[in-house]
């Protein structure tokens, strides 16, 4: 009974400590490799954000702080996890004046759910770099979804000023037609006056 008892727990133990060993050498590269990452650069400087187009860029001046805020979230690529810590606190500041700030030329409810976005994907970036461990995967999928949002917002804000410029154009030719009818409709019943006159 004894030796049943004694190879049962053999039977148990020795798995266990084939675990843990396994267990134990797992971990010791996902430290190396965090400590390796945290001298590294994340972010992709290479990004392309497009430009504020020409139509857009005067009613962009009213929004002071979208210049900063547009600095700052461009310049969190390539960046260590020390700096990138400082500059997302920045940027969330940035964040809540641009939200607070949206002027009215350019609160419609797109460009106020982009903005939400923005707000989002920077509070969650600021979260990523305040844990304990950082996980560098996710990290730099937080700051590949925080440049996605910002060339959304830009995105964004230039349809809505081509919109508004198509739009106007459209009013401008259903005004110049308006008249022109109105211009022909003038013209016979003056050539029905005269026609009247003359008999």
């Amino acid at each position: 009974m004894k030796l049943l008892a004694r190879l049962l727990c053999g039977v148990i133990v020795i798995p266990l400590l084939g675990i843990s060993c396994v267990n134990s050498t797992e971990e010791t590269p996902n430290e190396t490799t965090l400590s390796v990452q945290a001298e590294g650069r994340y972010g992709d400087t290479g990004f392309q954000f497009p430009a504020i187009s020409t139509i857009a860029s005067d009613q962009v001046l009213e929004w002071s702080i979208f210049e900063d805020f547009k600095t700052e979230a461009i310049s969190l690529n390539g960046k260590s996890i020390e700096e990138l810590k400082i500059r997302s606190e920045r940027l969330l500041t940035h964040i809540d004046s641009l939200s607070n700030n949206i002027p009215d030329t350019l609160n419609t409810s797109t460009l106020s759910a982009r903005v939400i976005v923005v707000q989002t994907r920077g509070s969650l970036l600021y979260q990523e770099l305040n844990k304990s461990r950082i996980d560098s995967v996710k990290l730099q999928v937080s700051i590949d979804e925080m440049n996605l949002s910002v060339r959304n917002l830009i995105i964004g804000i230039n349809e809505k000023f081509e919109k508004d410029e198509i739009d106007l154009e459209q009013k401008e030719g259903e005004k110049q037609e308006l008249e022109k009818q109105k211009r022909f409709l003038d013209s016979i019943y003056q050539i029905e006056l005269q026609d009247k006159n003359q008999k």
